[in-house]
């Protein structure tokens, strides 16, 4: 496993390695937890695209998690909570995971660390990606997404070699419901008030990296390793 993590005093243990990505819509998160689940050799668990899978299967989860998220609001965290325990429990998840878009509230951090301690007995490491809003704006309304493989472009930042089709699938890419320039407005609303105390909570708890994400891709993946290896 790549690096090994070493600081008692934010609960850490070598070989372990509970990570959650912080930052608002459009910081990258998605992006930077593949990348970093490549590199680590643990999944990233993305909750957004678990409820967008529900959503496609119209699951009465999933239907339900459609409307709110279509109307820019946040799925109750009790069915999220029950939906990311299930995925914790998994084998792959053993020597930790990458947590993408959980928690986003306060009720949520406390009902993951209480799982992480009772199941791996260390803390989880938080990551924040800072992006300045416009930045957000600009970087999801932009956004586009292979519905085959899941790759992300953004046609004004990393345009697809073919207008509008993926490079590895050469199907054509889909904008997301909740890319809208309205409902991302709405999105960040919630960020700042539910979401941003996170960042006070891991902060306090010394959980918590800071990282600059307005830097090119690569560039911010490489930063964050080389944060995470010198925790």
């Amino acid at each position: 496993m790549a690096g090994e993590l070493r600081h008692e005093a934010a609960g850490w243990v070598p070989g372990v390695y509970p990570i959650i990505m912080l930052g608002a819509p459009g910081a990258g998160k998605g992006t930077q937890a593949r990348e970093i689940s490549k590199a680590l050799h643990i999944p990233a668990i993305s909750t957004g695209e678990m409820l967008r899978q529900a959503a496609r299967h119209r699951t009465p989860l999933g239907l339900k998690a459609q409307e709110i998220m279509e109307s820019g609001g946040l799925v109750p965290d009790g069915l999220v909570c029950s939906m990311v325990e299930e995925r914790l429990g998994l084998p792959d998840c053993a020597g930790g995971f990458i947590l993408d878009g959980f928690p986003r509230t306060l009720e949520q951090a406390q009902f993951i660390e209480r799982f992480i301690e009772e199941g791996w007995h260390v803390q989880p490491l938080a990551i924040n990606l800072a992006v300045d809003r416009e930045s957000i704006i600009k970087r999801l309304t932009g956004r586009r997404m292979c519905p085959v493989c899941g790759s992300i472009y953004n046609i004004y930042l990393n345009p697809p070699r073919l207008p509008n089709h993926c490079d590895l699938e050469g199907t054509p890419l889909m904008q997301r419901d909740d890319d809208r320039d309205d409902v991302i407005r709405e999105r960040l609303v919630h960020y700042d008030h539910d979401t941003k105390p996170l960042l006070d909570h891991y902060r306090q708890a010394g959980h918590l990296l800071d990282i600059d994400g307005s830097r090119p891709p690569r560039e911010l993946t490489e930063a964050i390793l080389q944060a995470i290896r010198s925790v």
